[in-house]
């Protein structure tokens, strides 16, 4: 199958904006619990109305105007994932004006680049330390008017300042909009050269949200529907969730530090998680190595996860699930598995998971535990999920159809193309490369995959990223890197082998994941560098290629593998705040060592 055109499940409604969807939950349910809001470390989560969430909207929203931002000005925001997040989002939407969000991460130069290509006039940072970041570019962004610190004080600020603006001024402006205005403007993280600036408009993101709840009503708009937001709202998926919500009656919360993720998530009791695939593996690999404190508690983890994931595939075949198996499903679940789902909370029914493939295994460990890993596919360019699989229609192992009211297809050397209500309008201020990734209406999305016959979406890789040896074979490193990140020494992968003889892989050891792997295998501590040359270490990875290597043909097949001593994080620059690897940096900063491999 080539193109694929999932159905809208909605009747467009082309005055309806992001402020919009807040009034239309205000009127449905003014009393009802709009967020839980944990004010500090461990302590209780307090039920915010709908109704206290619009009031200190609005309170903000004035503020903004006494400080003079008009509509359509851009207000950019700095923080980790908290309730005042969310609180300025809207407010900025009400003032008319477009928020455009910063990862807390960002260095002085990206926080220049975004605020001087956006024309940013006032700039809401959490802490001090990001003001001092923002205030090193200040020199160089003649438009910015004003900086703001919520952990000082800067929402009270505000709050004060627009005291004596009507309230007639707040819904004049939050009714200014049309869905084919501009929303907001989300930097792509960009693995090389400068982000690019995504215009979403409000129309994709109501589109969107109102598609998600007609098609995930069963996930996302049931009465007792709630998820925990951890991810950057600086990133689309985080951002498109939280106005999801708006739209679907579910109950927010926020969790700043991700160190107090499964404390929070145990007193928050989510039905629904967004993640990516990390965090999944983690989980599955913390579990198995708290297990491996005594080889009868290993041997049984063990023996519950294959029991789980067997259950799992049973589920899919046309005979069903056998009695013996069934109960033998329902022994491992008393035994192990009801402990995993309570560290995610005990409520938790699905999980949203994007950003990279999950893998097959891991996806029939998690259904075959209880929670239902809905897989999905998207961009920053499609506000988000472009494809996803639903509850009622699923296949583990791909990213499922496309989203409803989407459609996909495939072009002649495989990229991905995208179309539909949900694609962004263009790049800011960048018409050239607009005019590159969209084509009458269609999205190029650099990504390659197929379609089967029933139109659902597999991910295979990224076409820049294709690799072509010596010999002339094209490899995908997606399907290689993926599959031997699952193992718990290894932290990150990059397959390398352009133009050379056969392929071969830069890895870096997981510091958090060795000392217990270390332990569970009898051998003595060591810190990463000692590791990166151990006997036992380096062939636990020999072995886990191995089993990477069945999933490909031997001339795509990783033959050698160089473990490094740095890890690739955010904090080196080695990956985007996105998580995604810098390959071209990598490539280069490490051309000795791989260099070494073909010697």
């Amino acid at each position: 199958m080539r193109e694929h055109t999932s159905p809208s499940l909605i009747t467009p409604d082309p005055s309806l904006t992001v402020p919009g969807l807040l009034a239309a939950r205000l009127k449905r349910s003014p009393e009802g619990t709009f967020i839980e809001r944990k004010a500090e470390l461990g302590g209780t989560w307090t039920a915010i109305s709908t109704r206290s969430f619009v009031d200190q909207v609005r309170g903000l929203a004035k503020g903004l105007v006494a400080r003079g931002i008009e509509p359509g000005d851009r207000v950019s925001i700095m923080s980790r994932t908290r309730y005042e997040w969310t609180l300025l989002d809207f407010a900025v939407w009400s003032a008319g004006a477009v928020p455009v969000p910063v990862y807390e991460t960002s260095s002085t130069d990206q926080v220049r680049w975004i605020l001087r290509d956006a024309g940013v006039r006032l700039a809401v940072v959490e802490t001090g330390a990001h003001a001092t970041v923002t205030g090193a570019a200040r020199p160089d962004l003649p438009e910015l008017t004003g900086l703001l610190v919520i952990d000082e004080g800067g929402l009270d600020t505000l709050l004060a300042e627009g005291s004596d603006v009507p309230d007639e001024e707040i819904e004049r402006r939050s009714a200014l909009a049309s869905a084919e205005d501009l929303a907001t403007i989300i930097y792509t993280s960009g693995t090389t050269g400068n982000p690019k600036g995504v215009e979403l408009t409000h129309g994709n993101f109501v589109s969107l949200s109102l598609e998600g709840v007609a098609g995930l009503a069963e996930v996302v708009a049931q009465p007792r529907s709630r998820t925990l937001l951890f991810m950057p709202l600086a990133h689309v998926f985080a951002r498109y969730i939280q106005v999801m919500c708006v739209a679907s009656g579910a109950v927010m919360g926020h969790t700043p530090d991700t160190k107090n993720l499964l404390a929070d998530l145990g007193t928050f009791r989510p039905t629904f998680i967004l993640s990516v695939p990390r965090v999944f593996e983690k989980v599955y690999n913390s579990a198995e190595q708290k297990a491996s404190a005594s080889r009868v508690r290993l041997r049984l983890f063990r023996w519950a996860a294959r029991t789980a994931i067997a259950y799992s595939r049973a589920l899919d075949a046309a005979d069903g699930v056998p009695a013996a198996l069934r109960a033998q499903h329902a022994l491992a679940d008393r035994l192990v598995l009801h402990r995993l789902r309570a560290a995610l909370g005990g409520a938790a029914e699905y999980a949203v998971s994007g950003g990279a493939p999950l893998g097959e295994r891991l996806g029939h460990f998690y259904r075959g535990l209880g929670l239902r890993v809905l897989e999905g596919y998207g961009l920053t360019e499609t506000t988000a999920p472009t494809a996803v699989n639903l509850p009622e229609r699923t296949k583990i192992g791909t990213v499922g159809p496309p989203f409803p009211g989407a459609s996909i297809r495939i072009a002649d050397d495989g990229e991905i193309e995208v179309a539909g209500a949900h694609v962004f309008r263009g790049y800011h201020a960048n018409p050239e490369a607009t005019r590159d990734a969209l084509d009458d209406g269609w999205f190029r999305t650099g990504d390659l995959g197929t379609l089967d016959e029933d139109g659902f979406l597999t991910i295979t890789g990224r076409k820049k990223e294709i690799i072509v040896t010596a010999g002339g074979k094209n490899v995908a490193p997606a399907v290689l890197e993926d599959r031997l990140r699952g193992h718990p020494l290894v932290s990150q992968v990059v397959v390398v082998g352009d133009g050379r003889p056969f392929i071969a892989a830069l890895v870096t050891l997981d510091a958090e994941m060795l000392p217990g792997w270390l332990a569970s295998h009898g051998l003595p501590e060591m810190d990463v560098a000692a590791a990166a040359r151990s006997h036992a270490v380096l062939a636990a990875i020999d072995r886990a290629v191995e089993r990477t290597n069945e999933a490909v043909s031997r001339a795509e097949s990783i033959r050698k593998v160089h473990v490094l001593t740095t890890d690739f994080t955010e904090a080196n620059g080695y990956l985007t705040p996105s998580l995604k690897v810098k390959r071209a940096m990598v490539l280069s900063d490490f051309a000795e060592q791989i260099d070494a491999i073909y010697r």
